[in-house]
């Protein structure tokens, strides 16, 4: 088993852990995602088809409109959202809806090292990704 650390900037604090599922293509939260199941139903996205729930969701950035923010506070209400979040740089649509949600955040991180299925441990409290990945 690896295990590596990276250091990030806290956007949201707490602490959780999970499976991390992983996109390099930014993420809308009005659009991209469906807020009562918690699927990424946007065509075409590489994460297509996923579930968000009890994920440490890692994408680049958020695009798209300013609803967004209610949206990823929609779906973490409906029990079917992320555990955290990891952005290579938060953007003010995902921040506001992270605070809202309560949901630990953090960016400056190179999200390139992490792949779909790696157990992340984030304490976004103090900046820090740990990253648990099974041999192969």
């Amino acid at each position: 088993m690896k295990t590596f650390e990276m250091k990030g900037r806290k956007i949201v604090e707490g602490v959780v852990e999970g499976e991390a599922l992983v996109t390099s293509e930014p993420i809308s939260f009005m659009g991209s995602i469906n807020p009562k199941t918690g699927y990424v139903i946007e065509k075409g996205h590489d994460i297509e088809g996923a579930w968000l729930k009890d994920k440490i969701l890692v994408f680049p950035c958020s695009k798209g409109s300013t609803g967004g923010s209610y949206m990823l506070y929609d779906v973490v209400k409906n029990g079917v959202g992320p555990r955290g979040i990891i952005n290579i740089e938060a953007e003010s649509i995902v921040v506001i809806g992270a605070i809202v949600a309560k949901l630990p955040m953090v960016d400056k991180i190179d999200i390139s090292k992490i792949k779909t299925g790696d157990y992340i441990y984030l304490d976004a409290t103090n900046g820090i990704v740990k990253v648990q990945r099974k041999d192969g």
